[in-house]
């Protein structure tokens, strides 16, 4: 199985783009060049969300903390454990 981590970020009013080009272009190189797969989400309320997956034997990394600036509270992050995969088909 693997391991799952999240982190999310909310955007200082009118900030939405601009946290969304820095998770792009600082966040998600630093997941993608030791994760097994990263996946960048944009959601209502100007929230950013990168999901990462791990092998089970890896610690997960931690993306680069965003500009201060780019967000009106803290960076929530989880890390989940994978209990079961059902592959569509």
């Amino acid at each position: 199985m693997s391991e799952a981590a999240m982190w999310e970020a909310k955007a200082a009013e009118g900030r939405g783009a601009e946290l969304l080009a820095w998770a792009r272009e600082q966040a998600l190189p630093v997941l993608a060049a030791a994760a097994d797969r990263v996946e960048l989400f944009s959601a209502p309320g100007e929230r950013v969300l990168l999901i990462s997956w791990w092998p089970e034997e890896v610690a997960p990394l931690a993306p680069p903390q965003p500009p201060a600036e780019l967000l009106s509270r803290p960076v929530h992050r989880w890390a989940f454990h994978s209990e079961l995969v059902v592959e569509a088909g």
